[in-house]
């Protein structure tokens, strides 16, 4: 019969010891006594076995991933002496971090797999530490080979720097450079950081046998036909990991490279993949698919939310602006969609350009008329969307507040660069974006994070935002412009939004009313309303293939929005 009981949680391997030093003789329940003894028998292989048989159910009563079921005792006490044994190893590896359950946990997920010879892909979501997991996994290890990280070039210095101050003791080379040249003879625990570019040319990694590589930022293998995902399956490894916070930024078939580099075969073909899961999933929104599809791929992926296991960073506070257009920009507008309409749009490959040139354009009106019209200076009075943002973002620095500003567009955030620079009164407002170099980008970043007198304000590129960037003194985010995918726009929050951060953050989206702008934020919500895996479609390509009718619709100003 069902009943309900009173019942606490706790965190069974932080609790270890205090179970260790409880008395006998201490009035405890049954599922108290259990784990103590479990944690008396750690070393005795055969009582430790049966201890399963007798367990209270309310001693393992913890929902699985899904939650429709409680794990067995058997599972549960396998889980918790592999934990113990992992923090035993990652002690005794002298690692110079105090890592959080969760984080513990993931590490031993990770040596579990590696074990049995398996690769995995470790998805948390951005912000949660997953370098740390890996650099704990590569050091918890024997040491029976050297190990491989696998970064993009402006993660270099990021990946040494982790490495030198959590694993100090461990030897570190990066391969990169001109001049670079491996060892001959690469030391058993050694770890050689190399780039994505490098891997594509640099015939000696395939030829070492490495213990484990370590793959990150795996959006660089998304494509199976790029270079950087055949050289990954080319390096010989006792395992492979993928770290991602988004395994699935466009579509299923990216999925399928990360999971195929990882371990080949087991999602079968592409074109079988494809027939299976992409058509039923990303055309028909096949539930049935999409519960297969987590079946096969849970095994070897593992994906924790802030919401599940960093209940104590502070809240996410979203807001949407919504900003008017000018009598300036409502002319640009219209006379762009009349003009692009009046021309015809022509067919195939044709179409889908023309039809994305206009998207551009109105999505730089939209921005301000000076980025449209190729202007070298922003002047307010001329965008509401500019105009609300140099109030909001002025209001910021004078409350001595900190705050990032998203854009897509190099030339928007240089306009704005430019405006902000001269409101604030203050040295120039820097702008992080792709072309700067390694060493520039550092120097802004720790800058903002640690110089009182630098800019409150900090520009970046949404793209530069991607890799790599700890910008948890920011309390505030605004993205200035729309990206079709949200999983972007979230990944540059969580720039701010991770594991440091004291504050809650604020996040302003700037939409401006009746323009292609309000189509992104209806688009956003219908995707981050699908479950799971399931990616959305291709945005860009859905508009190229909307008949004209329709999309006129889609593109033309709706009055009522904004007057």
């Amino acid at each position: 019969m069902a009943s309900s009981v009173v019942a606490r949680l706790a965190d069974l391997d932080a609790a270890a010891p205090a179970l260790r030093a409880l008395d006998q003789r201490a009035r405890v329940g049954a599922s108290v006594r259990a784990w103590r003894e479990a944690v008396l028998l750690l070393d005795d292989d055969e009582r430790f076995a049966r201890l399963a048989e007798r367990m209270p159910t309310a001693a393992h009563a913890v929902l699985n991933g899904d939650g429709n079921a409680v794990t067995s005792a058997p599972a549960l006490l396998a889980s918790f002496r592999q934990t113990l044994s992992t923090r035993a190893a990652l002690r005794s590896a002298n690692v110079q971090a105090e890592l959080r359950p969760y984080q513990v946990r993931g590490v031993t997920w990770l040596n579990t797999l590696v074990n049995q010879g398996i690769g995995g892909v470790l998805a948390d979501e951005m912000g949660l530490g997953k370098s740390l997991q890996a650099i704990c996994l590569l050091v918890s290890r024997p040491p029976v080979g050297p190990h491989l990280v696998v970064c993009p070039t402006s993660l270099l210095g990021n990946w040494r720097r982790e490495l030198a101050r959590f694993v100090p003791d461990t030897t570190v080379v990066v391969h990169h450079g001109p001049g670079r040249r491996l060892p001959p003879a690469l030391p058993p625990g050694t770890v050689v950081i190399t780039s994505y570019p490098l891997l594509r040319h640099d015939e000696p990694l395939t030829t070492v046998g490495w213990d484990i590589v370590i793959l990150d930022e795996a959006q660089q293998i998304k494509n199976p036909e790029a270079m950087a995902s055949r050289a990954a399956a080319r390096l010989p490894a006792t395992a492979r990991i993928a770290m991602t916070g988004t395994p699935v930024e466009n579509n299923l078939d990216e999925l399928w490279s990360i999971v195929n580099v990882i371990n080949p075969g087991l999602l079968g073909t592409r074109a079988r993949f494809r027939q299976r899961f992409v058509v039923p999933i990303e055309q028909r929104r096949s539930a049935r698919a999409v519960a297969t599809l987590r079946t096969i791929v849970r095994p070897n992926l593992l994906r924790r939310t802030k919401d599940e296991v960093a209940t104590d960073l502070p809240p996410k506070l979203h807001s949407t602006v919504v900003c008017t257009l000018t009598d300036e920009q409502i002319l640009l507008y219209r006379r762009a969609v009349d003009r692009a309409f009046g021309d015809g749009l022509g067919t195939g490959f044709e179409r889908s350009g023309r039809v994305l040139a206009l998207v551009t354009a109105l999505k730089q009106i939209c921005n301000h008329p000076a980025q449209f019209l190729g202007g070298t200076v922003a002047e307010t009075g001329r965008s509401g969307k500019f105009d609300r943002a140099v109030e909001m973002l002025t209001e910021i620095a004078k409350n001595q507040d900190r705050a990032l500003v998203f854009t897509q567009y190099r030339a928007m955030g240089e306009l704005l660069a430019g405006q902000l620079t001269e409101m604030l009164g203050a040295e120039a407002v820097p702008f992080l974006h792709g072309g700067l170099s390694a060493a520039r980008r550092d120097d802004l970043v720790r800058a903002f994070q640690e110089d009182d007198s630098a800019s409150p304000i900090l520009l970046v590129s949404l793209r530069a935002a991607g890799f790599g960037l700890n910008l948890t003194r920011a309390a505030h985010v605004m993205h200035y412009d729309r990206w079709w995918n949200p999983a972007v726009e979230d990944q540059a929050t969580d720039r701010a939004h991770r594991i440091g951060q004291q504050r809650s953050l604020s996040v302003y989206t700037l939409v401006t009313g009746g323009t292609i702008e309000d189509h992104i934020a209806r688009m956003h919500a219908a995707k981050r309303g699908l479950a799971g895996v399931v990616s959305a479609d291709d945005a860009e390509g859905a508009l190229t293939r909307m008949p004209d009718d329709e999309l006129h619709a889609v593109l033309d100003l709706d009055a009522g929005a904004f007057s």
